[in-house]
C-alpha cells in the first residue's frame, strides 16, 4: 500500500514540478520521500533557490508560512492544516503591540517559530542557532524577545551586557525535560556526550555537553570523534541522525519527547495535497512585506 502512495506521489510531484520539504521532526516515512530535510528556515532557504511551482511543506503552519513569506510566486501547501505550533500559538499579537508601546526602545526579535502576523511587528527574526548573534549585531541595548523564554535565558547568558524583555512561552515537548532526566539517562549511558536544544529549560542546559539546534546537532554528531550521543529534543531526529552516522549510536533524552503536531503529516496527506491543492498558505501581501523585511534582516546581521 505505502510504495502505491510513494509512485503516487513520486508521479504528482513531477507532474505539477513540485518539491517536497520535511522537517527534521517528521515520520521517518515522510524524511524519506522528501526532496531535502532540516529545519523550517533551513528549508524555506531552499525553496528558494530550487525552481519548483509548487512547496509541500512537512512541517507545522508557522513552517508553511515562512515558505510563503520567501518564496510568494510558489505555492506552498500544508498537507496537514491542523499542525500548529503551541509555542508561536503563545505570542497574542494585540498583547505584543501594548508591549511595544510600552517598550518604545526595545524592538521585537521574533524567534522564527512565530506566525507571519508577529514577523511581520519584528525589526528582525532569529533562529535557534543565531540567535545570540542576532542579539549581539542589532544596535540596540534593549529587545523584546518572542516566543520562547527559555531561549532568551540562554542569549541571555551569552550577550549579558544586553537587556532581554522575554516572552513567557515555550516549547511544551522541550520544556517537559528535567534536570533529573539527565542525570538519570546518563547513568544509563555514561560515555555518550549530551546535546540539548537550546529551547529547554536552563537547568537541563547546564547539565549538557553541547548545545545546538536541529542543523547544528547534525553537523555535531557529524564532526564529534565521540561514538554515543543523548540527544535532548523531538525524537524524531534520532532518525536523521542513525541514517548519517552508521557508525554511532544515539539515545533519546526522553522517549516522550513527541510533538504531536510534527506527527501529524503522513504518506495519505501529502498525496492529498499534491492531488487536491490542500491545503494552500497564503500571507495576505501587507504582512508578507513587512515579515520579509524581518526575516531579511536577519540575513544581514549574519553574513
Amino acid at each position: 500500500m505505502d510504495n502505491t502512495i510513494i509512485e503516487e506521489i513520486k508521479r504528482l510531484k513531477k507532474q505539477r514540478n513540485a518539491i517536497i520539504l520535511a522537517h527534521n521532526y517528521q515520520r521517518e516515512e515522510i524524511q524519506d520521500i522528501a526532496d531535502f530535510v532540516g529545519d523550517s528556515l533551513e528549508l524555506s532557504r531552499q525553496a528558494v533557490q530550487v525552481q519548483c511551482d509548487v512547496i509541500v511543506f512537512c512541517g507545522v503552519h508557522f513552517m508553511a508560512e515562512t515558505a510563503a513569506i520567501l518564496n510568494p510566486d510558489k505555492t506552498v501547501l500544508l498537507p496537514e492544516i491542523e499542525a500548529g505550533c503551541p509555542m508561536a500559538d503563545t505570542v497574542d499579537v494585540k498583547e505584543l503591540k501594548e508591549w511595544i508601546k510600552k517598550y518604545p526602545s526595545s524592538p521585537v526579535i521574533s524567534y522564527v517559530n512565530t506566525t507571519a502576523e508577529v514577523k511581520a511587528l519584528s525589526y528582525a527574526c532569529c533562529t535557534s542557532a543565531n540567535a545570540p548573534q542576532i542579539v549581539k549585531a542589532v544596535p540596540f541595548d534593549s529587545i523584546i524577545f518572542v516566543p520562547d523564554k527559555n531561549l532568551a535565558e540562554w542569549v541571555k547568558k551569552q550577550v549579558p551586557y544586553k537587556e532581554i524583555i522575554a516572552w513567557n512561552g515555550f516549547c511544551p515537548t522541550h520544556h517537559m525535560i528535567k534536570k533529573e532526566d539527565v542525570i538519570r539517562t546518563k547513568k544509563v549511558h555514561p560515555d555518550a556526550l549530551v546535546v540539548v536544544h537550546p529551547e529547554c529549560r536552563p537547568e537541563v542546559i547546564e547539565l549538557a555537553d553541547h548545545v545546538a539546534s536541529t542543523s547544528g546537532m547534525v553537523r555535531f554528531a557529524k564532526a564529534s570523534q565521540a561514538k554515543e550521543f543523548i540527544i535532548g529534543t523531538e525524537i524524531g531526529l534520532l532518525y536523521r541522525l542513525k541514517k548519517e552516522n552508521p557508525g554511532k549510536n544515539f539515545y533519546p533524552l526522553k522517549s516522550t519527547m513527541i510533538c504531536p503536531n510534527m506527527k501529524r503529516t503522513t504518506l495519505e496527506s501529502v498525496l492529498l495535497a499534491l492531488k487536491e491543492n490542500q491545503y494552500v498558505i497564503k500571507v495576505p501581501e501587507d504582512i508578507r512585506i513587512k515579515a520579509y523585511e524581518a526575516v531579511q534582516r536577519m540575513f544581514t546581521l549574519v553574513s
